[in-house]
């Protein structure tokens, strides 16, 4: 989930400017000198090499199939300076993406040559917005699988940014790729309210089949993250062939930031006694969260003035309690509109669980700290009795399958994708079913939703 921290400069300036520029996600167009370099390359030996335009400055970040990355940022005398995987370290890997003149990808000795595909942009109809997409198919003619890629609570443009448009046309499948309402060439006002962007994704996967005409078989919603709460909903309104998951979360957003409380505690030491009391903080928090900063004032004081001074207040910080029990309630009161984004935060995702119908395959991250697996994986083994339920756990990585190294002050730096949770991912949409693997370290939970190609 994405939540606006609540810095003290950001507070002030929120007395002398609208809500506007509060609530409106920064974008900015990726520059000619980037966006002529992005695609996805074959290398001479036949591995492919995703070039995909970073969000927060003229640079590209690199994937491998077999979870391999790092970034390429451009400096100011032009030349690339490299990074590995999410850190600031150095990169020893030899690439070098070429110009816009000349886009030859060179990779560890291997020349690369740039994919081609059938693109088709076009524009429709989400609930109340113009919603701005591009269908993506394989070279042929044939139908093919089509994923609807499903975003998380990202602010930028899913076409400008999105890897998942490349890489899965390059294994076979097409892809209908969208920018969110507010975010990129779509209109409307950024949101995180459930309802809206599932209207929104079924309106999308309507409109893929549409374009694809004869070519589209199978149809289905892929999505990571917020997806997790967006597609299943999303298919009660449409009629998906599949939907795919990526460390998502199967309880509610206000469960999300009592998780990562409970988890923040833990990592400092605290015991069982403070994460009890620490539950009555994010009961209270989320209340003020969940009126959208109306309500809750009154117990979140009377918890302040009992459990300020015990030492685990301070270590609590999660998806927002850390920022709500900080600032006054007048504060709160006055600015934490301009920060509400109308997230659902008390909506429920298992009513829609419990009665899907198309095979569901859902990837956890087995130590992510932005979405605590352990209640989500509890609740979908729960569901996975129907058959129809694919679960799958990348054991030591976090949000976004990402393996990382972990410091001593407990932060955490991402090294790579997992290895095997890409072709796993690929070989589920595309055949619908898992493949022989291997897939790296994944441990299969429930092995259902084996539906036929």
């Amino acid at each position: 989930m994405r939540w606006k921290r609540m810095s003290a400069i950001a507070v002030l300036a929120a007395a002398a400017v609208a809500a506007w520029w509060f609530t409106r996600p920064a974008y900015a167009p990726v520059p000619d000198t980037i966006a002529c370099l992005v695609g996805i390359y074959r290398l001479d030996d036949g591995r492919l090499v995703d070039l995909a335009a970073l969000t927060n400055a003229p640079a590209l970040r690199w994937r491998l199939l077999d979870g391999r990355s790092g970034r390429l940022i451009r400096a100011t005398d032009g030349r690339w300076q490299k990074r590995a995987g999410w850190g600031d370290t150095a990169d020893t890997t030899a690439i070098e993406p070429g110009s816009c003149a000349s886009p030859a990808l060179h990779f560890e000795g291997q020349r690369g040559q740039r994919l081609t595909f059938t693109e088709q942009d076009t524009r429709f109809s989400g609930a109340g917005v113009s919603l701005a997409g591009r269908l993506v198919l394989p070279p042929g003619t044939e139908p093919v699988t089509i994923a609807v890629l499903v975003h998380g609570s990202e602010a930028w443009s899913a076409i400008s940014h999105g890897y998942f448009q490349r890489l899965l046309p390059a294994h076979g499948i097409g892809v209908f790729v969208y920018d969110k309402r507010g975010t990129g060439a779509s209109s409307g006002r950024y949101t995180q309210d459930f309802d809206l962007l599932a209207a929104d994704a079924a309106a999308a996967l309507a409109q893929a089949r549409r374009l694809a005409g004869t070519r589209a078989g199978r149809v289905g919603f892929a999505g990571a993250s917020q997806g997790g709460w967006i597609a299943p909903l999303a298919a009660q309104h449409s009629d998906p062939a599949f939907i795919a998951v990526s460390y998502g979360l199967a309880d509610s957003p206000l469960a999300e930031d009592r998780d990562q409380v409970v988890l923040d505690l833990t990592r400092k030491g605290h015991g069982a006694e403070a994460l009890a009391k620490a539950r009555e903080v994010t009961d209270a928090t989320g209340v003020i969260m969940a009126s959208h900063f109306r309500d809750g004032y009154e117990r979140l004081a009377e918890l302040k003035t009992r459990y300020g001074h015990e030492p685990w207040w301070q270590d609590m910080h999660g998806e927002f309690t850390g920022d709500l029990v900080r600032w006054p309630a007048f504060a709160l009161r006055w600015f934490g509109p301009f920060y509400d984004e109308g997230t659902s935060w008390t909506y429920d995702p298992m009513p829609a669980l419990q009665t899907l119908r198309p095979p569901l395959l859902w990837i956890l991250a087995g130590a992510d700290r932005e979405a605590p697996p352990e209640e989500t994986r509890r609740r979908l083994l729960s569901v996975a009795g129907r058959g129809n339920v694919t679960l799958v756990e990348f054991p030591d990585t976090d949000h976004g399958i990402i393996e990382f190294v972990q410091q001593a002050d407990g932060s955490r730096t991402g090294t790579r994708i997992a290895e095997g949770y890409l072709p796993l991912l690929v070989d589920w949409i595309r055949d619908g079913r898992l493949g022989a693997g291997p897939y790296g370290r994944a441990r299969i939970l429930a092995a259902g939703g084996q539906s036929p190609p």
